[in-house]
């Protein structure tokens, strides 16, 4: 495990533009960046949109504890299949959301490292310097792509929150919420090459979800979706042909396991192939038959976070998954 330790710090300088590439990219990463908070909270004042916050049931000192020991036991458990995990520390007292790092950056198979303007103001200090710089030294970074300006605009887009990205397809399926400005992610999809999939996304109250990757994750040869949070049938239908056409399985869940985090997972490669990380809430949640279609392809890794998922992220949301080349 790579450990690191520092401050969050804002990120300004830009690299040099960059074409979009053609180079072919796994789906699933074989290294991660992990956040591991000192002082983990509930940021309930800055994410009223997000469905999935819980309230507390135990003191700020003992959640902020269990916190730190669950990130801690899952790095360990990713990195025992193979997975390199790149784990950093977070002693900052303002930052209650930096075990998210997938939301404020991006990596990709040209060399890219994407930079998100996030929409809550104690969520932009997540963005530190040392992450990137620990990564040039030991992946080809060709450029940094720093949207982070839209912030003073009121424009957002959180990462593979806002994103799931489809890398072998260049596809990006995106639930439009507050979180998602549409021109931001013409934008980043005309540099990465990408093709956005766009569709209106509901929880059982009716409002827009949060963040895509609490109700669908690709994987290689899986992609679980609920369907039902999608508002509109044409939708519904267009998703899965895009993903049955790219010849995935796909394994529907139900609003009730969406609220479980049984969306929020991330396939990772390992020494012995394919990875599944998703909470063991969210595994629970699955019937025997949906269970069976992922354990037949995959070596699954529950993890349990109940303090983590009080914030309103699972599994997936703790994970910055590595898609660049190495050195």
């Amino acid at each position: 495990m790579v450990a690191m330790t520092s401050q969050a710090t804002a990120i300004t300088a830009t690299d040099a533009a960059h074409s979009p590439s053609e180079v072919p990219v796994a789906q699933a990463p074989s290294a991660v960046v992990m956040v591991r908070p000192h002082h983990y909270w509930v940021n309930t004042a800055d994410c009223e949109d997000n469905a999935f916050l819980a309230t507390a049931s135990v003191s700020g000192r003992e959640l902020a504890r269990a916190a730190f020991a669950e990130i801690t036991t899952m790095a360990e458990a990713i990195e025992s299949r193979g997975v390199r995990v790149h784990l950093f520390e977070d002693r900052g007292r303002t930052t209650p959301d930096s075990v998210f790092p997938n939301n404020w950056f991006t990596t990709h198979a040209d060399g890219t490292v994407v930079l998100y303007p996030m929409r809550a103001p104690s969520r932009r200090a997540e963005r530190r310097t040392d992450i990137v710089e620990a990564l040039r030294a030991s992946y080809a970074v060709g450029r940094v792509l720093d949207l982070s300006a839209a912030e003073q605009e009121g424009r957002f887009l959180e990462g593979t929150g806002a994103l799931v990205i489809d890398h072998m397809s260049r596809l990006a399926y995106v639930a439009r919420s507050q979180r998602t400005d549409e021109r931001l992610l013409d934008t980043l999809c005309d540099e990465l090459g990408l093709t956005p999939v766009l569709f209106d996304a509901v929880g059982p109250d009716g409002a827009p979800i949060y963040h895509t990757n609490v109700m669908m994750n690709i994987g290689t040869d899986v992609a679980l979706v609920c369907f039902d949070s999608i508002a509109a049938q044409g939708d519904q239908r267009r998703v899965r042909a895009l993903l049955e056409e790219s010849g995935r399985t796909v394994v529907p869940i139900d609003a009730a396991q969406m609220g479980e985090f049984a969306g929020n997972a991330l396939e990772l490669t390992g020494r012995d192939g394919g990875v599944f990380v998703m909470s063991a809430r969210g595994w629970e949640s699955l019937h025997a038959s949906q269970r069976a279609v992922i354990e037949a392809r995959l070596d699954v890794l529950p993890v349990r976070i109940p303090a983590v998922e009080h914030s309103g992220g699972s599994a997936r949301c703790t994970l910055a998954g590595i898609h660049l080349p190495p050195r």
